[in-house]
């Protein structure tokens, strides 16, 4: 698998990585061998990127793919998690219900936000003790939304300590929101953003800050490309679902418009929709969520797909489906899993 190289911090990223919120029990509950077994598929089809946070799955996440990769070489492949979600032990461990709506795990830990100095590195230490590593080579400051001028006097330069240190190789922001986003582009000393739904075919929202990433020497990587599941079959179903909510009538039918489209060249929706962020130069990677061989094997199918340029300039004509981005926040792996590719 191709690789592309982060502009700052030089990490090597494969074009497709795994994003690790689905091994962390998102929605529904995965046995320890399946999410190893998920793990070993992806490093056996090429893929050397990893992604993962402390809040999938209450560390679950980071510790399944800390126990997969023990025995690789970590100069062999790129790992990246969040920092901005702490996990506090909590022992009212009772409850059946999803924590957080998401995740099938016990209530072991409550999450707290904590962009602050302390709590960057007690996030990170937690994460690296799960991930049985001395270092990271990419740390998220995980959807600081509602926290900006925080991360720009606290978080952000922590960070950049810490990468000074040599203890990560380059940071940056992962939220599903672009101006968010830009902004730290522009205020920070980050060097690498992770946007979440927003340059996909069928949002193509994140636009603008593509261009001043690019401008000013930023890479990017895409999560979320299949939009929580519109794009992920040849056929968008009637229940499908758009940024983690029931997708409307008009948002289906122009999904299903691109599917007829990219049907006349023998080409599939998420063939198309895992492969489209990676024509932007300044994209180094799309990450998706894999939790079975099997998930990998169909993800990896879509991405080595054969596209040819002229369904290319017919979908960059085709108007891509409008989306209320004001109203539409959502946290880096809220997807639920509609079928056999879940988002990242």
């Amino acid at each position: 698998m191709k690789h592309r190289v982060v502009d700052r911090g030089g990490v090597r990223l494969t074009e497709i990585g795994l994003g690790g919120a689905p091994i962390g029990n998102l929605f529904a509950a995965v046995e320890d061998e399946t999410a190893h077994a998920a793990v070993s598929a992806a490093w056996n089809m090429g893929v050397r990127y990893f992604d993962t946070a402390p809040y999938y799955g209450l560390g679950l996440s980071e510790r399944r793919l800390g126990e997969a990769l023990a025995d690789m070489n970590p100069a062999e492949f790129a790992l990246s998690t969040k920092v901005g979600r702490r996990l506090v032990p909590e022992y009212s461990v009772g409850s059946t219900e999803l924590v957080d709506g998401q995740w099938a795990v016990p209530r072991t830990h409550t999450v707290v936000r904590d962009y602050s100095r302390d709590g960057i590195r007690r996030t990170l230490d937690g994460s690296l003790e799960r991930l049985r590593r001395d270092g990271v080579d990419i740390v998220f400051i995980h959807d600081p939304d509602d926290h900006l001028d925080e991360v720009e006097m606290t978080t952000a330069p922590a960070l950049a300590s810490l990468r000074d240190e040599g203890i990560i190789s380059a940071f940056g922001v992962g939220t599903s929101d672009w101006r968010a986003a830009e902004r730290l582009v522009r205020t920070t000393d980050i060097d690498i953003v992770m946007i979440a739904g927003r340059w996909t075919l069928a949002d193509r929202s994140a636009t603008t800050l593509l261009e001043t990433c690019a401008a000013l020497s930023k890479s990017v990587v895409i999560a979320g490309p299949f939009n929580s599941g519109l794009l992920a079959r040849p056929w968008p179903r009637d229940d499908a679902r758009f940024e983690y909510q029931p997708a409307p009538d008009a948002t289906i039918r122009r999904a299903r418009d691109l599917a007829v489209l990219c049907d006349r060249y023998g080409v599939t929706l998420p063939d198309a929709a895992v492969q489209f962020p990676l024509r932007s130069g300044v994209v180094r990677s799309v990450v998706v969520g894999m939790a079975t061989p099997e998930e990998v094997m169909a993800d990896l199918a879509h991405a080595c797909a054969n596209i040819p340029d002229e369904l290319w300039r017919q979908l960059d004509i085709a108007d891509p489906v409008s989306v209320p981005i004001v109203d539409t926040r959502t946290t880096l792996g809220r997807s639920p899993r509609p079928g056999p590719v879940p988002d990242s």
